[in-house]
């Protein structure tokens, strides 16, 4: 803990935008309102790229009004992006910041906004410039380590549980068509989004019927035998595939669709699906298609969970506390409590233990085959939603005899 003075405070954001990124946002800003030790509250326009334009605006002149709907709007309000600081960026940074007398920021972002801010952080320490810096964390990943979960997170994995249930409707009603349907999501290296796909499934029948995870290793014989299989028994296959499921030697089943790499050097997929559905038809011979939800999933406003909203918020405001205490260089992190009902308080981890991290689906919320959840998936998922899926009926197909 330090003794640095608030000042005037500058808020980002970054990386992949979210349904509620915003809400973080309006809780960091309330926050500085209601505490007279800020001076001017500034946003940076696309992150820290651009800060590095001098591209700020001054959030204390924005209507009234704008904060409440903002709560409720997707997306980056402030503008994000996928820029990595070089060594050369760091002097300019911290020569921006003072000229502008900002003291305190708050980054929201994942991954790699907390190396960014981490390495802010630092060079301002090394220069002896007087700032304190924080993250608030944002992913739809949920692959941040040290907190119970990522604001993002559970609005995304609504929308794909619910998504699943739907589409999976279509190839129900005549599964003949197109017997087996592919549903690709987001969520890099880690399963977490995929996983979620199931929180609808109710028994063994229910779609999904196999979930390929990006934490194991995709066997293509054996994925055609559970496809064979579950046809076989119902007449269609429901799959969810993470975009960047790897076969056994590591290579990236979306990789015939690469179109690069962004500025952290991740790849930038595009093909785990069509592979998966060549792969049916060539091999199966069955019909086969896909849906790729693609931005859906991040920034679906009909599908936003209330306790992602409400958390996202809180993680916000008590970034602004944290700095008024003093702390710099730490993210701000969910801690869960499940009596006498669900609810998350707030603590801090180390940014160098933080930044460039991530947290994967560990095996105990995985079956014995590791393509389906288990009950204890179900315990950590279904509060993060924000309230029960709908739930779809079926009519009983009690055929007439004469």
């Amino acid at each position: 803990m330090s003794s640095k003075i608030p000042g005037n405070l500058i808020i980002g954001q970054s990386g992949g935008a979210t349904a509620v990124i915003n809400a973080s946002l309006v809780g960091a800003v309330e926050a500085a309102f209601a505490d007279q030790r800020i001076g001017g509250i500034y946003g940076m326009l696309h992150g820290i790229e651009g800060l590095l334009k001098e591209e700020l605006i001054d959030l204390r002149q924005q209507p009234v009004d704008v904060w409440q709907q903002l709560l409720h709007t997707p997306s980056a309000a402030l503008g994000s992006c996928r820029y990595k600081l070089h060594d050369h960026d760091l002097e300019r940074t911290i020569e921006i910041l003072r000229r502008y007398d900002i003291r305190s920021m708050l980054y929201i972002g994942g991954n790699d906004s907390a190396d960014t801010a981490h390495c802010l952080a630092e060079a301002a320490e090394q220069i002896g410039y007087d700032l304190s810096i924080l993250s608030i964390p944002k992913t739809i990943d949920n692959d941040l380590p040290f907190t119970d979960h990522c604001p993002g997170y559970g609005s995304a994995a609504r929308f794909i549980a619910q998504a699943t249930q739907d589409s999976a409707l279509n190839t129900i009603s005549i599964p003949w068509h197109y017997p087996v349907k592919i549903i690709e999501t987001m969520g890099r290296d880690a399963g977490w989004l995929t996983a979620s796909s199931a929180l609808g499934k109710r028994d063994e029948s229910d779609p999904p019927h196999i979930l390929l995870l990006p934490e194991q290793p995709f066997i293509a014989n054996r994925f055609l035998t559970q496809v064979e299989e579950v046809y076989k028994k119902l007449g269609y296959v429901i799959v969810v595939a993470a975009e960047t499921i790897r076969d056994d030697k590591g290579q990236t089943l979306g990789s015939v669709g690469q179109v690069g790499v962004d500025a952290f050097q991740h790849p930038l997929l595009s093909g785990t699906a069509q592979y998966l559905v060549d792969l049916v038809k060539r091999e199966l011979k069955l019909r086969a298609r896909f849906d790729k939800p693609g931005d859906l999933q991040r920034m679906s406003s009909a599908h936003i969970s209330i306790t992602d909203r409400d958390e996202a918020y809180l993680v916000g405001k008590m970034g602004v506390h944290a700095l008024l205490d003093g702390e710099s260089d730490k993210m701000v992190t969910l801690i869960r409590h499940d009596e006498p009902t669900y609810h998350c308080i707030t603590g801090l981890a180390e940014l160098d233990k933080v930044a460039n991290v991530q947290r994967l689906l560990p095996d105990r919320y995985l079956n014995q085959d590791k393509t389906m959840v288990t009950s204890a998936f179900y315990d950590y998922a279904l509060p993060l939603i924000g309230g029960p899926l709908i739930q779809h009926t079926r009519l009983e197909m009690t055929r007439v005899r004469q």
